[in-house]
This record gives structure tokens, sequence and C-alpha cells, in this order.
């Protein structure tokens, strides 16, 4: 299908950070999370609950937006003849910077679209992890600068593309098979919450509409919040940086108008004061999603599209949201985990060993 992209335009961009930024407070009103009407790595992490990865009670339910994610991206890369099946180098090093992405998120408690929702929704909190974010990206744009590189992706069988897409339905079908019993805190092989934030979630139908809505945006339009950091620092360009501003800017309104904007540092939904580890744990998250070369929403719509490193990245996640709650590593509104400190250093020292040893001298 030939013709101009026109949600990589200016005003498409525009357009589609506006559309996440209303439709996200608009699922926090039909029953998601506070300031959590689309968090990737809090979503990815109650799929890893629900599949008994780790057994946190609060945070335990397959949420069907990112399976739309993936799954609508998908669905854009075929339609617009963008499906490409590929592979590069190093995937061991991208599943291992999905897990400490995910660890990095977790001490914060959200991903970079967690970030600014919350900042929308009043908690300031938020300011300190997007200050860390920011940071965290620039150290990875040195690394770029000097010759950082995983590698050439190459072309590969349509099956290897399929196999990401294939796991999400998979989890559908678990959701369909075995739907949540009421007052029962497993049925079959999932586990739902029955409190917390994993039992606060919109209608399963809803939710998957939005996530493919979403992910068929983003993969026309390549919205990235890391991507939009690092372009401005790297090159000065400032394409995916509005779209950045355009969707805190409609999640600020629709939180206005629905009257779930609460300014404030205590008691915000799902949040700490630890501002010192707020910065930290996002400084992480943000070098691994540099390192890595993408956002957790990011990797999501380049997996649906037939990457296969986006896809490890993905897994990597899920993987690390199961250490990170077995292991004490995630906050928790009362503070950082008894661990998470110690997560988020050895987390920094393995991203700048990664970042200092992956290296092509340039000429």
């Amino acid at each position: 299908m030939q013709g101009k992209n026109i949600f990589a335009t200016r005003w498409g961009i525009i357009g589609v950070g506006a559309v996440i930024g209303i439709l996200a407070p608009v699922l926090q009103k039909l029953g998601n999370p506070g300031n959590m009407g689309i968090c990737v790595a809090c979503f990815e992490r109650d799929i890893a609950g629900a599949l008994g990865l780790h057994r946190a009670a609060v945070v335990q339910y397959i949420r069907p937006e990112i399976i739309g994610f993936v799954l609508g991206s998908m669905i854009a890369a075929y339609i617009f003849k963008e499906y490409r099946p590929r592979v590069g180098s190093a995937p061991i090093v991208r599943f291992v910077l999905g897990a400490f992405a995910m660890i990095g998120a977790l001490v914060f408690l959200g991903c970079p679209w967690r970030a600014v929702l919350r900042l929308a929704g009043g908690d300031g909190n938020a300011i300190l992890g997007l200050l860390g974010l920011t940071f965290g990206i620039w150290i990875g744009t040195l690394f770029l600068k000097n010759g950082y590189n995983l590698g050439r992706t190459h072309t590969t069988h349509t099956t290897v593309g399929w196999m990401l897409p294939l796991i999400m339905l998979g989890f559908l079908v678990l959701m369909l098979i075995f739907p949540q019993v009421e007052g029962q805190d497993k049925s079959g092989v999932l586990f739902y919450s029955l409190k917390g934030p994993g039992a606060m979630h919109a209608p399963l139908l809803l939710a998957l509409i939005v996530g493919l809505g979403i992910g068929f945006l983003a993969q026309r339009s390549r919205f990235c919040t890391m991507g939009a950091i690092r372009d401005t620092v790297l090159f000065g360009q400032m394409h995916l940086l509005i779209g950045f501003i355009s969707l805190i800017v409609f999640a600020f309104l629709t939180n206005l108008i629905l009257g779930q904007f609460k300014p404030g540092f205590a008691g915000q939904p799902v949040a700490h004061t630890m501002h010192t580890w707020n910065f930290a744990g996002m400084t992480l998250a943000g070098l691994a999603f540099a390192l890595a070369g993408g956002c957790p929403g990011r990797q999501m719509f380049l997996s649906g599209e037939g990457d296969g490193d986006a896809a490890l990245f993905v897994l990597g996640m899920i993987v690390g949201a199961g250490f990170a709650h077995n292991f004490g590593l995630a906050s928790s509104p009362k503070g950082v985990g008894p661990y998470g400190i110690a997560a988020v250093v050895i987390g920094l020292l393995v991203c700048v060993f990664i970042g200092f040893t992956m290296r092509k001298k340039i000429a």
C-alpha cells in the first residue's frame, strides 16, 4: 500500500501523542490503576505475576493492552507492507538490558509512559523520574557517539518474527479459557490479584481494542519516548519530542476534565517519595533503553513488525519483573525494596560495562 504516511508527519505524531494522552486517563477512569492508564513496564510486571513468575499477589493480571500493542503493530505492518522479519547480534545482551530496564523501572514504579502520565496526574515524584530518564539516555548517547553498536540485523524466517505475537495471542487465549473466578486468586494456570493494582483493570474487550489502536498508530508514527530524548540530544531533531509533549498536554487536560488531577508528592497512587532512587531507577532504565535502541513501548511495536531483537528485550523485561519481585528489588508505596538499591547500582555497572565493551572504533 503506497502513499504518504500521515502519521509520520509533524501533525501526525502530535495526533498520536494526543490519542495516547486521552486514552490513558480514560482507561484509568474505566478501572485501570491511578496514574497508570497505560504503563508498559507495570503491565508486563502484571503479566509476569499472572503467569506465576513472581508471587506478589497484588500485581497479577494478563493486561490486554500489552497484547494489543504487539498485535496492533503487526496488523499495521502487514497492511502497509512493512512487516520485515529480522534479527541481529548479541541476543543475550538485549535480554539482559531488558531485565535491567525493568528493574530500574520498578524501582521508580513506572516506564517512561507512566512517568509522563504520573506527571500529568499531578504526581511531583515523576519529575525526578523524568530527569533520571533523560540523564540515563544522555549517558547512552555518549556511548553511541563513541561507536557503541549491538551489530547489524539481517533478514530471517517469517516464523521468527511471528514468535512474540503468537506468544501474546497465547496469553489472550489463556485469559479466555481461564477467566477470573469471583473471589479466587487462581483460575486454572493463571493467577489473578484480588486487591491492589492488579485487581484494577478496564473491561477486557475495551482494553484490548485500545491496545490494538495504539499499537497500530504507534507503528505508523514510530512513536518512542526514549527516541524523542535521544534524537533531541544527539541530532537536535524534535520530531518525536513533539509527540511526547503532546501526550503530556492531552493527558493533563483529560485528567482535569475527569477530575483525576491531584497535585502533590505524598500519597500519590502506586508511588513513593524516595527521590534519589526515583531518579536513579529511571537513570538505569533510560540507559538500558538507549543501549537497546528503544523504550519498552517501541520495543513492543518493533516486535510486532517482525523484529526478533526487540522481542528478546520484551521477554527480558517480563523475566526481569519476576526477578524484581521474587528478590525484593521492586519498590512499593512504602519505598524501595530491601535490595532495590543494590540492584540499581549493579544494573548501572552492567550497562556501563556493555556500553564500553561493545564499541567499534570510529575511523
